[in-house]
């Protein structure tokens, strides 16, 4: 079994609040998760108003494929427009 993650530092440059943010955020993650049947959070940053650290993660038989997906997952969240992408990591855990 194979654990592929990934994390990505979003910029949100439109936001004026918390909440406008959290809209944002959490429009982008049930997208996430929706498209790609993956886990998908907010892990970090939360406190910050124009930032944020998504985590996403998916279960899979080949670190390919999970790597694949998460590389997919990255790539949307970066074209839907509502963030700005400034750095990502991929990476896959066996058990």
């Amino acid at each position: 079994m194979v654990v592929s993650m990934f994390q990505v530092i979003i910029e949100i440059p439109e936001t004026s609040s918390i909440k406008d943010k959290r809209r944002v955020i959490n429009s982008l993650r049930d997208r996430t998760q929706r498209r790609f049947r993956m886990s998908c959070a907010e892990v970090d940053l939360q406190d910050s108003l124009r930032f944020s650290q998504l985590g996403g993660a998916i279960v899979s038989n080949s670190r390919e494929f999970g790597e694949s997906v998460a590389s997919k997952a990255i790539q949307f969240i970066e074209d839907t427009g509502l963030a700005k992408l400034h750095d990502f990591q991929v990476h896959s855990e066996f058990y």
